[in-house]
């Protein structure tokens, strides 16, 4: 029968004629056959399944051996032995290698003729052992996919035994890294993903079968892809295993990953790069969640040097994956995250930027609704990162352009986003036992570390930069190659708003503006160090304007290329977009105003007249009796509307109204009064840093006195600036010299602001001079903020013949207590016209904590007020205190803490407390409440921005490009600001592995009523917590 069936097989008869006689042949299986007629039988349907050259002929092989297998089972048996599958898989069959896939699908087909036999168990031992030999033999993928075939279909020839198990397992893992697709066309590749499945699903059946060997096996992954043997690059069909390892483990072995001291730097690297590559693979599950999870388990551990490493090497190919629609999904899950959490620098954006718009483009000629959903998904991310990193007009118009017809997410939505996103805000998933170095708290503004006593410029450097306007010019300024304060001001603005620090350490700026009476590490005054600095800034561009007109008439000599640099430096200033004079300077724009002094002799009514500038306007407090005085008609009074303060004018035409803008100074009850910051030297006055607790008590008492005298009625910013302005009586031993009477007469004396400023900064004298008691006194009155204040100004109708040509950053007069009660008598001029009411916003409050200035602490509250529209009048603004970790330890309270305890989480946080270091919401209750809460704690100086004003920085550009409002940085500040960045990071990175035991168990002190001299408060003293000490310090967020 063997003979008759290799003829017919081999023979030229018509193929329907072969296969009616192979059916005969078939059919005869039935019969009887001798053990030599059945075994000739097996060894030619084997060499026709084997060596058949054409498929006919191994399909004739397959049926003959099949159905004389089932029908001759011993004879079978005895020829399907051990020996035969040994030498088929050894040395294969003739010319047939062993390592063809062929030899496994005749094997496979033995198996299941001889299932019932006893022999099948030796073959299944065999098999065991050469299954493993196989998998080391890194087979290629059709062969490995046709053994995985075999050993699921038969799990009996898997290894047994835990060791040969796992071993198992490891080898497959390292098989699989060795796949290479051998073709590019569809169907080529179909097949090779196929095979790649065949082998992944034999190992989830054994991972769940056997789950000790699921963690060695993904130990040997990672083994695998964090080689770093250049000459091997490990198959992107490792992919295929993700989708198989459970979800569940993803944070334990995260963990344990990013925080084996064994794993080097560069083998993570080599690692997450190689993840990264998995998403190219297709229809893998889970990959980009595992990628996305290791992102952020670095970012726990603060190794950043590998987030920044992987990120720019790999962000271009993850964005390429967006073209594929198979991919997309995972790849658009980790771009998003990759970009929105490298926030230190534009770097990785700006290489996919030139990619964006073919993609887009792409995307709308699609039309199709799943191209359209991940446009949007796009979209919302290309609007995150322009909003962080604006100020690339070139690079971003052309995005812009593409993606105008599509939803652009809220400035609120952006900002959420970008908090949640940030490396730095990941670490709160670290293990209890690594320290946490926090970046930018909640509210993604920055502190200033206190450099020793440094507590006074951090308070001011905070208020000014929450001068919205004032900064936006500074930031616009053009200062490339200029050495000048204004320079350090404007980095130091720049490191503000864009630093990835929690808080910055600003040295440079404080040595070049600290005032050289100013002894280093001791308290200073706020309010004075604030008119040196604006000052200067002030005489610094006068200085340079001054230089460049001089230099314009100089001829074209050798020395010319110098001209051109100091004419350079000294226009820089000029060239913010600024409205308004361009003779003025930048800190007459913003704070400069102008104020009228007449003086009227009551002899012959001649009068006197001269025009002053200011910076700042200083407000005495009202003597006790001095609210009583003041004519029902001439005063502009508060009232309580909706828990915040509103001014309601109630006269049209009192002269009042028109009184002057000098910095009265006045201390109810002493009869010398004296301004603070024109008081040089008080360190040789015996107890003059150390005040006792008799001087205490007495300090305690007059305030309490002076409330008692003033009644219930809390004093107001409205009131002491109506007492400011009301006219003076010049008489007694103050009497005016008239040049027309030639002797002393008695004058009334009045003042009227003529010109207001974009910003106006109110100063309350609380520090004064007490020549009986020989100590510096704190008026500690608790005084109520408007939100809005309206301020009289008399705008001039013409130039006056006398004007003060020089510059004055504060007009002082110091009145005895007899010229107090004068100047609130009723003017007698007959003025028939009243000064407009500019209302002004409240944009900033310093406080000062404690009774001296020679010590206590600064800090200040601040929100962003643009001032222009009616947007600048805001309702009292509440926000929600999102408390640290170290506030839960607190006992007592503090301003720190007790703060947010009025705030409802219904209205938006709009206010904030910048405490050196410290940066957290607050609301304007709190603002307001501050001294009935600790009576130490009061108001010291105040910033108001003028509403509606037509003079701010204009934030509209004809493309959108700044959402966040503030210019474009120069590149050299940019450049500055992602160097540091990169240096925080690699800062955190290094603490974080060196320092793993450290912080857990640091506790916080606060103090609830202040501090005494003797011991300056945690962030204001060189053994305080916020003296430059390094950023894993948490003793620097005390108050």
């Amino acid at each position: 029968m063997d003979k008759i069936l290799e003829g017919l097989v081999s023979s030229s008869h018509p193929l329907p004629l072969k296969r009616v006689i192979v059916r005969r042949v078939v059919e005869s299986a039935e019969t009887p056959l001798s053990q030599a007629q059945c075994r000739a039988m097996f060894v030619l349907s084997t060499r026709l399944v084997l060596q058949g050259p054409d498929p006919f002929q191994r399909q004739v092989g397959r049926q003959v051996l099949e159905a004389y297998g089932r029908y001759h089972r011993d004879e079978f048996e005895a020829f399907f032995n051990r020996g035969l599958v040994l030498g088929l898989l050894q040395r294969g069959y003739g010319e047939l290698s062993s390592r063809d896939p062929a030899i496994l699908d005749y094997i496979q087909a033995g198996l299941r003729l001889i299932m019932s036999c006893p022999s099948v168990l030796e073959l299944f031992e065999l098999l065991q052992v050469e299954a493993l030999r196989l998998v080391c033999e890194r087979p290629a993928p059709p062969l490995c996919a046709r053994l995985c075939q075999l050993l699921g279909d038969f799990p009996q020839c898997l290894p047994r035994g835990r060791k040969l198990s796992l071993a198992f397992c490891q080898q497959l893992v390292r098989s699989i890294a060795h796949f290479q697709s051998q073709g590019s066309r569809e169907a080529e590749l179909r097949l090779y993903v196929s095979q790649v499945t065949q082998v992944s699903g034999l190992l989830r059946s054994v991972w769940k079968a056997e789950p000790d060997t699921l963690l060695p096996s993904l130990q040997e992954l990672f083994a695998v892809i964090s080689a770093a043997d250049t000459s091997f690059e490990p198959s992107v069909a490792l992919a295929s295993l993700v989708q198989h390892i459970p979800l569940q483990m993803i944070t334990v072995l995260i963990r344990s990953l990013t925080t084996d001291p064994n794993v080097k730097d560069a083998s993570m690297t080599q690692a997450l790069c190689r993840m990264i590559d998995w998403l190219s693979w297709p229809l893998a599950q889970h990959v980009e969640t595992w990628v996305i999870a290791l992102l952020k388990g670095l970012a726990a551990v603060q190794k950043f040097t590998i987030l920044i490493d992987v990120t720019l090497l790999k962000i271009e190919l993850v964005f390429n994956r967006l073209w594929f629609p198979l991919v997309r999904p995972g790849a658009l899950a980790v771009l998003s995250h990759m970009l929105l959490s490298f926030q230190h620098s534009p770097e990785a954006f700006h290489l996919i930027v030139p990619h964006v718009v073919s993609l887009v483009q792409s995307f709308k000629r699609d039309g199709l609704p799943s191209s359209t959903a991940f446009l949007m998904q796009l979209t919302e991310l290309i609007h995150c990162m322009m909003y962080h990193y604006s100020g690339f007009p070139e690079l971003y118009e052309p995005i812009l352009e593409a993606i105008k017809d599509m939803p652009k997410p809220s400035e609120e939505k952006i900002k959420l986003i970008l908090s949640q996103s940030a490396w730095t805000s990941q670490s709160s998933s670290l293990p209890s036992c690594l320290s946490r170095l926090s970046g930018k708290s909640e509210t993604g503004k920055t502190g200033l570390i206190n450099l020793g006593n440094t507590c006074y410029m951090n308070s001011v450097i905070q208020a000014l930069f929450m001068a919205t306007d004032f900064r936006r010019h500074v930031l616009s300024l053009n200062l490339n190659g200029c050495n000048s304060l204004m320079r350090k001001l404007q980095h130091l603005f720049a490191f503000l708003a864009h630093t990835q620090r929690e808080a910055y350490a600003p040295r440079i700026f404080f040595e070049a503006s600290r005032p050289p009476w100013f002894t280093p590490r001791s308290q200073q005054d706020c309010s004075e160090y604030l008119r040196f600095l604006l000052d200067r800034l002030h005489e610094e561009e006068r200085t340079l304007k001054a230089l460049s007109s001089t230099k314009t008439y100089e001829g074209t000599t050798n020395e010319e290329s110098q001209t051109q640099e100091a004419v350079h430096k000294a226009q820089v200033f000029a060239e913010a977009p600024c409205v308004g004079s361009e003779e003025r300077t930048l800190i007459e724009k913003m704070f400069g105003g102008k104020l009228k002094t007449t003086i009227c002799c009551l002899n012959c009514k001649s009068t006197s007249q001269k025009e002053e500038a200011f910076t700042d306007l200083s407000l005495a407090f009202c003597p006790p009796t001095s609210l009583e005085n003041v004519d029902p008609k001439c005063v502009e009074r508060s009232e309580v509307k909706d828990d915040y303060m509103v001014q309601t004018n109630t006269t049209a035409t009192s002269p009042a109204g028109e009184t002057p803008l000098n910095n009265l100074e006045a201390n109810g009850g002493h009869d010398t009064v004296m301004n603070e910051g024109t008081i040089k030297d008080f360190s040789t006055e015996p107890d003059s840093e150390n005040t006792t607790n008799s001087e205490l008590n007495k300090v305690q008492d007059n305030g309490d006195m002076s409330q008692r005298l003033v009644g219930k009625n809390t004093p107001s910013v409205t009131d002491l600036l109506n007492y400011f302005l009301a006219p003076e009586i010049l008489s007694g031993d103050n009497k005016y010299y008239c040049e027309k009477c030639a002797s002393l007469q008695n004058a009334e004396k009045t003042m009227q602001i003529i010109e207001e400023p974009e910003y106006l900064i109110l100063t309350l004298l609380r520090f004064s001079y007490d020549p009986k008691c020989h100590i510096r006194r704190k008026i500690l009155d608790n005084v109520s903020l408007p939100l809005v204040l309206e301020l009289p100004v008399k705008r001039a109708t013409c130039p006056l013949a006398v004007v003060s040509g020089s510059w004055s950053v504060g007009v002082e007069i110091s009145d005895t207590g007899e010229n107090l009660a004068k100047k609130l008598k009723p003017s007698g001029a007959d003025e028939v016209t009243c000064p407009q009411l500019v209302p002004y916003t409240l944009s900033s409050v310093v406080v000062h904590s404690g009774v001296s200035s020679e010590s206590g602490h600064y800090y200040s509250y601040a929100r962003n007020v643009t001032g222009s529209g009616p947007s600048g009048l805001c309702h009292q603004s509440t926000a929600l205190s999102l408390v640290s970790p170290q506030a839960k330890l607190l006992t007592e309270e503090s301003p720190c803490t007790v703060l947010g305890n009025d705030l409802d989480p219904e209205m938006p946080r709009e206010w904030f407390l910048f405490n050196d270091s410290r940066v957290t919401f607050t609301s304007f209750q709190s603002v307001q409440k501050i001294t009935s809460r600790f009576p130490k704690d009061t108001a010291y100086v105040l910033f108001y921005k003028k509403q509606n004003s037509t003079s701010g920085f204009s934030t509209n550009s004809a493309n959108g490009l700044w959402v966040n409002g503030d210019p474009p940085l120069q590149k050299d500040l940019m450049d500055a600001i992602t160097k540091d960045n990169k240096l925080y990071l690699q800062e955190q990175e290094l603490s974080a592995r060196t320092q793993a035991l450290q912080a857990a168990s640091a506790s916080c002190s606060f103090r609830p009523n202040g501090f005494d001299d003797n011991d300056p408060p945690g962030s204001c003293g060189p053994t305080g917590g916020g003296g430059g000490g390094g950023f894993s310090t948490v003793g620097r967020l005390v108050f």
